[in-house]
């Protein structure tokens, strides 16, 4: 593609910070696959923070680029998928997995029934001029003049420089399913793989049960991830996620501290997880879209040890990210961890965020 500038080979990425930065322009962390969009005419890319192509996964966005960008430009944004729930209308995650499938009847299926939409927040290169070495403000300001009106698939994000209203959009646009806020200088270029902007994310933490443990890939005397349970209304375990960084030390000593715990899986609240070629997974059907290779089975143990993690926010009945380590709770009956103790966002639709969004 005869592009004024090339691809790059990451996105511009961002560092995280405990509170909102002065003196930037803020907008809302949309929860999707972060992709760099280049149109030259006809020929359309998406490509993805890992360089992976995600181009063949979202044939209703080639379209829609076709017809709502600029004829030759490149672009920064997210790609989401927009659902409505009940009354609820917000980001999907889950849906959005779904689509890195390798059959091209499925993906042109799941297009259809859930149609993908481009978040733009950055602009690269419009026509033959290449924009990286311009400060922010003006990428924006070129940004909102390229797009103009919101087409039904590609949406400019909001943005503002007044900190008191990000304050809130961080209060308040959880609750439609994103994850918490950007800030970017003003005077900040395109800086592909360097964390010139920041990130704010909400954070918060959660007594769980320790349900077993993967092993690590360097080998069998070290924990790879805990897998993590909560008690539901009903007393039943579910799986909510995962602890998976630890120093290797401290794997080493898992491993041998767990050993204690172990159990048969008949014997574990998660029994329901055998399946008839012997894979154990604590999550029904799960797998890796990203590596179809990677072993998600797991070691059951007795449900009797109690960890505090932090995580920022939920998907449905998991934490969207992995949990990180907080502290050991000895004091803490398994029994007590509930989903109850988990703080519930404000519901917030998505349509008062980015009008249009999802409803084609």
């Amino acid at each position: 593609m005869d592009l004024p500038v090339m691809p790059p080979v990451s996105p511009m990425l961002a560092k995280s910070v405990k509170a909102i930065p002065p003196d930037a322009s803020y907008e809302p962390k949309w929860d999707g696959f972060r992709s760099i969009c280049f149109r030259d005419d006809e020929e359309v890319e998406l490509g993805s923070r890992n360089e992976r192509p995600l181009t063949r996964y979202f044939p209703e966005l080639v379209a829609a680029v076709r017809s709502e960008l600029p004829p030759r430009c490149v672009i920064d944004g997210e790609i989401v998928i927009a659902t409505t729930r009940g009354t609820h209308h917000g980001l999907d995650f889950e849906a959005l997995q779904q689509r890195i499938h390798p059959a091209d009847s499925r993906v042109r299926m799941l297009a259809e029934q859930t149609p993908a939409s481009f978040i733009a927040f950055d602009l690269l290169a419009l026509g033959d001029d290449d924009y990286t070495g311009r400060p922010f403000s003006e990428r924006r300001a070129a940004l909102v003049d390229a797009l103009g009106p919101a087409g039904p698939s590609i949406h400019l994000t909001p943005a503002t420089t007044d900190r008191a209203v990000a304050q809130r959009w961080f209060e308040e646009f959880e609750g439609a399913g994103l994850d918490g806020l950007i800030a970017k200088p003003l005077t900040v270029t395109y800086q592909p793989d360097k964390r010139v902007m920041f990130k704010i994310k909400h954070e918060r933490t959660a007594d769980c049960v320790v349900a077993g443990y993967r092993v690590h890939k360097s080998g069998s005397d070290a924990v790879g991830s805990v897998l993590l349970g909560l008690y539901q209304d009903d007393g039943r375990l579910a799986s909510v996620g995962v602890i998976g960084a630890f120093p290797m030390a401290e794997r080493r000593r898992l491993f041998t501290e767990l050993q204690a715990l172990v159990t048969s899986l008949d014997d574990h609240p998660w029994n329901w997880a055998a399946h008839e070629a012997g894979e154990r997974t604590p999550r029904k059907n799960e797998g890796s879209r990203w590596n179809a290779g990677k072993d998600l089975s797991f070691v059951p143990l007795r449900p009797e040890r109690v960890v505090e993690v932090r995580y920022d926010h939920m998907e449905g009945a998991r934490f969207r990210h992995t949990a990180q380590f907080n502290r050991w709770r000895p004091d803490r009956d398994p029994r007590s961890c509930t989903y109850e103790q988990l703080e519930q966002p404000m519901m917030f639709s998505l349509d008062d965020i980015v009008p249009g969004l999802g409803k084609k």
